[in-house]
């Protein structure tokens, strides 16, 4: 995001929008190609996750969430890792440049970036005449390996996750018009929880620490819990059995699960939640639930570590395995 002499329209747009948001000395003010992020000794985790028209949000949803959700998507899986913010690099590719479209995804971006201690680094524009996409490139800082990765699950940890789990799918749901829609038709509470779910994530940086702290292994959930358990225990070279009946589910998740409007395999498969799954020693889980009451965040445990290499196994109240048609959103 470099400007010139003679101010391209990207340079021009680039100046009016988003300058205010380059608040690092390193981004010099986004008059460079480059930025510097300074360490001292730590690591730097890096991440990356774009979002698309269509796949990620869609056309019609305000401009302002779309931005939220460009940058907590990746604040999340900083979270997950138990690094802290550091700063972040963004590529618009943007069928127009209006000031109805951009002011307020600019305004809601910089709100973000203050409230999360992670200011704009730098970045590109480009246009496009397809769907609009949005990628940014996040940067957080962590004590010299101390990322907590995805391999290090061990026979006997605590599974536990942050917050609640299938809101978001189910809110995609309602926008587009589906069985949650109708099912929810005289619930506009309900209704506006779901969509804001899917909409807006809320990344759990607030417990970054404590993850770093406690957790052997950790990621955020974005394809799906189940799906993405998979893929953790894969990785630590395990298997997994979960209690279904003890995966947190909102009261309006809950409500559709218990009248048959949505079968369980929908939020436990669904994407988009953006909560961290972690394991944690039995011995120090209590730990890390007692961490997320005092940051406002219900951490709940949903099943153990077991040595295998088979999928993780979901179990009912009675013990009975359920088969999953699916296990995660998949993008191909």
């Amino acid at each position: 995001m470099a400007n010139s002499h003679n101010p391209s329209g990207e340079d021009s747009l680039i100046a009016r929008y988003f300058k205010p948001l380059a608040t690092d000395p390193g981004a010099f003010g986004l008059v460079d190609d480059a930025a510097i992020l300074r360490s001292s000794g730590e690591d730097i985790v890096v991440t990356t996750d774009a979002v698309v028209e269509g796949v990620h949000y869609l056309a019609d949803d305000p401009p302002g969430t779309i931005a939220r959700k460009a940058l907590r998507v990746n604040l999340s899986d900083l979270a997950a890792k138990g690094a802290v913010p550091a700063g972040f690099v963004l590529t618009l590719a943007l069928r127009s440049k209006e000031d109805i479209w951009l002011r307020p995804f600019a305004d809601a971006l910089g709100e973000d970036a203050k409230a999360f201690a992670c200011p704009l680094l730098g970045g590109d524009t480009v246009s496009t005449p397809g769907p609009q996409m949005i990628s940014i490139t996040a940067f957080g800082r962590v004590p010299q390996g101390r990322m907590v990765g995805r391999t290090g699950a061990k026979p006997g940890d605590r599974i536990l996750v942050t917050g609640t789990i299938g809101d978001a799918a189910l809110g995609l749901d309602v926008l587009k018009g589906g069985v949650i829609a109708q099912a929810l038709a005289s619930d506009l509470h309900a209704r506006e929880m779901l969509t804001s779910r899917y909409r807006v994530p809320q990344p759990r940086n607030a417990l970054a620490l404590a993850v770093r702290e406690h957790a052997t292994a950790a990621m955020d959930v974005s394809d799906g819990l189940a799906g993405d358990l998979t893929k953790l225990c894969a990785a630590s070279g395990v298997s997994a059995i979960i209690e279904v009946a003890s995966v947190p589910l909102s009261a309006a998740a809950a409500s559709l699960v218990a009248r048959n409007a949505v079968g369980i395999e929908m939020p436990l498969a669904g994407g988009d939640d953006y909560e961290v799954l972690c394991t944690v020693p039995a011995a120090r889980s209590d730990a890390l639930v007692t961490a997320g009451r005092a940051a406002g965040i219900a951490v709940t445990a949903i099943g153990t570590i077991v040595e295998g290499s088979e999928r993780p196994r979901f179990l009912d109240s009675q013990g009975k395995e359920l088969a999953l048609k699916r296990l995660s959103y998949s993008h191909f």
